[in-house]
């Protein structure tokens, strides 16, 4: 999960710089959506049930909120001091709420969860001026998005596809009402431009792949254990 997203962090926020930013994240959730219905037939997954598809539904509202933030900020400032900014609200958020529902971990586990968040403030600090306050905040609430997304996707019983297609249609339905009520030209941004188009697609890729193994992980080692990590 932290390899692929963080591989489709860096391509939405190179995307982000030259397409409009909600444009950028409505053709990487189409594609992220288009994706996991393939996936979910190969597989021969189903549907969530109703409270699996009511978590990941929600989750996906203020995840989507999240990567447009963070695809703002990483297109306006520096990706060391961002990416880490938005890291640490990720992972303390889910890591929180996970040990007031579920009680302490064992001592070499909680350990390192303290390690690993003051390792990523410790990185976040090294601003040298050139990402603006404005970033900083975007950062922020995307940290908080995401901490939310991750909490609620890691409540989902079972399935991977069948839970990604819900979340991935309800982004790509809510960014395509931003984008539409916002008149962003969508056939002219992509006119001429076949290697940004590709460049979209592959974030949707990758973001889905990245989703569909923090899932995993979350089912597999728990919901603190697979935040910290991703």
């Amino acid at each position: 999960a932290a390899t692929f997203w963080g591989a489709g962090d860096f391509g939405g926020g190179i995307a982000a710089k030259r397409l409009p930013v909600f444009l950028a994240l409505l053709g990487s959730q189409v594609v992220g959506l288009a994706g996991a219905l393939v996936a979910m037939a190969i597989l021969g997954e189903g549907l969530p049930s109703p409270s699996d598809a009511a978590w990941v539904a929600v989750g996906a509202l203020v995840g989507a909120v999240g990567l447009a933030g963070l695809y703002r900020a990483l297109a306006d400032g520096q990706m060391g001091v961002v990416a880490p900014i938005t890291g640490v609200l990720t992972a303390a958020i889910p890591v929180t709420i996970g040990i007031a529902t579920a009680g302490l971990p064992a001592p070499a586990r909680l350990a390192g969860f303290g390690l690993a968040l003051v390792a990523i403030v410790l990185v976040s600090i090294a601003d040298d001026g050139s990402t603006g306050r404005g970033g900083i905040l975007m950062a922020i609430g995307a940290g908080v998005s995401f901490g939310l997304y991750s909490t609620c996707v890691g409540q989902v019983e079972e399935g991977v596809f069948g839970p990604l297609v819900v979340a991935r249609a309800t982004g790509a339905a809510l960014v395509l009402v931003i984008v539409l009520a916002s008149r962003v030209p969508i056939r002219g941004s992509f006119r001429g431009r076949p290697r940004l188009l590709g460049l979209v697609a592959l974030v949707g890729i990758l973001d889905l792949v990245g989703n569909a193994s923090f899932l995993v992980a979350a089912q597999a080692g728990g919901l603190a254990l697979a935040a910290v990590l991703g």
